[in-house]
């Protein structure tokens, strides 16, 4: 029992130092910050930081691992409330959206501070969004063999889709735009829609 303890504890505790180093991160940037600051954010003693994380990558690595899980975790639970294919793809954008309207400076770190962290963050960033843009020419893969679409390269497609909207995403943090995240999908969505043959004849994004 004392050991279940302990090892809850010990999470606890990796989630409040990884929930300051976003703070620290968005507020400084990752070059700026340090893991000083990051444990004064969380309350903790340096040595306490090392003790869960070897450094300063591994802390931002984490964050970067931790907030794919759950826009993967977003999406899958978005794209299983729907049955078509189409659906299911501008599902699985929603939820992105969704989670960083919701969160700025989850926000800032995704969409910027790891492109400028350096090459490792770069490729892992690469790579996320590459699971995504699979995410999405799957689904319009389906949507064409059910005969919703017309043959289409899905594979630009997914890639394009998912571009579009970490466009949208990565200026409305860099401007400090205040409007709604929700409002320019609305804008982007029949866009979307019309790039694969689909008539946007779904309700707008409320």
């Amino acid at each position: 029992m004392t050991e279940v303890l302990q090892q809850s504890r010990a999470r606890a505790r990796q989630r409040r130092i990884l929930d300051a180093a976003l703070r620290v991160f968005s507020r400084k940037g990752y070059r700026d910050a340090s893991v000083d600051e990051i444990a004064g954010e969380s309350a903790t003693s340096k040595g306490g930081v090392y003790f869960h994380f070897p450094g300063k990558e591994a802390i931002f690595l984490h964050l970067l691992n931790r907030t794919a899980s759950q826009l993967r975790t977003k999406a899958e639970e978005a794209m299983a409330a729907h049955d078509d294919p189409i659906a299911k793809a501008d599902a699985a954008l929603l939820a992105v959206l969704h989670t960083f309207a919701k969160h700025r400076a989850l926000a800032r770190l995704f969409m910027v501070e790891a492109m400028g962290a350096g090459r490792e963050f770069q490729q892992r960033m690469a790579e996320i969004h590459a699971e995504f843009a699979t995410i999405i020419r799957e689904h319009l893969d389906d949507a064409v063999a059910q005969g919703v679409i017309a043959p289409i390269d899905t594979e630009i497609a997914g890639r394009a889709w998912f571009g579009a909207l970490n466009e949208v995403i990565t200026n409305w943090v860099i401007l400090g735009e205040q409007e709604r995240l929700e409002d320019a999908y609305a804008a982007l969505r029949p866009l979307l829609m019309r790039s694969v043959g689909v008539a946007d004849s779904q309700e707008r994004v409320s």
